[in-house]
């Protein structure tokens, strides 16, 4: 009997347990980096938002001149059947579409054959719910992003070194995750999340520099229906550490509250109301079937 309780991976069109998925060394998505990926994420046996994850992965295969010989109801299906094999009903589930492997001695990326992989493994917190309740603690780091200049950053990829980079300036100075910043010093995203501040009922967020993520669009949509100004532009550092309230959205976790920043309390160290309304309604929303896909477990 194969286990496929830890995760299912699919690879080169068949279905293997997560420990046995695996990609070639001299794949370029391994070498060089080149590759795309999109993360949606299954609660209580449905996906959430799953076409606007598919739209945005086929908007970057072909940003970046890739293609994959499947359309979107296959991409689904796949997807689907990912998660049917674990059985899981709360899941992490990433679909990947690398460069692929050149002839040999080229280095013509047009000569590569694109491959794509999809995996589905529990749920992935950035922050647990027991730690949401208390909020996360924030550093702003020095360290700059890739500018969009260099890489479009709406285009999902995994060239993190800068954030990770972020992360270790935030062990070093006691923060338990970073944002980094722009050349100027504004914030601009963290590792896997984009980040939100609350000043006197308005709520601002960046827009230059990163990704355009799905549960910062569900955000906005949710604070601009519930009557809250949301401005789009930039967020310099020091406005998020004179915020009333700072939270990070991520597929990973949701609407997460951040409660210190550089070691000083924002507000009064507790998550904020707006944080919290945005926060329950956010789950709330799974259980619409607007946003739904139900999986077929049978």
């Amino acid at each position: 009997m194969i286990d496929f309780s830890n995760g299912a991976a699919y690879v080169d069109e068949r279905f293997v347990p997560i420990s046995e998925a695996k990609i070639s060394i001299l794949d370029w998505g391994f070498l060089h980096s080149d590759a795309t990926y999109d993360v949606a994420h299954v609660w209580k046996g449905n996906f959430f938002r799953l076409d606007d994850h598919l739209d945005r992965f086929l908007s970057a295969i072909d940003k970046l001149h890739m293609s994959i010989p499947l359309e979107r109801d296959a991409l689904r299906s796949i997807l689907s059947d990912c998660v049917k094999t674990t059985g899981l009903r709360e899941a992490y589930v990433e679909m990947i579409c690398t460069r692929g492997m050149s002839k040999p001695g080229s280095r013509d990326p047009r000569e590569c054959t694109n491959q794509f992989f999809a995996f589905a493994i529990p749920f992935v917190w950035i922050a647990s719910p027991e730690k949401q309740k208390e909020g996360l603690h924030l550093v702003v780091s020095h360290v700059q992003r890739i500018p969009p200049e260099s890489l479009d950053p709406t285009v999902k990829n995994y060239h993190w070194l800068d954030m990770v980079m972020g992360l270790f300036e935030a062990y070093d100075r006691g923060g338990e995750t970073a944002v980094v910043v722009d050349m100027r010093g504004n914030v601009v995203e963290g590792p896997g999340f984009n980040i939100f501040s609350v000043k006197n009922r308005t709520i601002t967020t960046p827009a230059r520099g990163v990704l355009e993520g799905i549960t910062r669009r569900t955000t906005i949509e949710m604070a601009i229906g519930n009557g809250y100004e949301v401005i789009q532009h930039n967020l310099a550092a020091d406005d998020v550490r004179t915020a009333d309230e700072v939270f990070a959205t991520s597929t990973a976790g949701g609407i997460m509250p951040i409660t210190k920043i550089d070691g000083k309390t924002i507000s009064s160290g507790v998550p904020g109301p707006v944080t919290q309304e945005l926060q329950e309604q956010y789950w709330r929303l799974h259980e619409d079937p607007y946003y739904t896909f139900k999986i077929d477990y049978d």
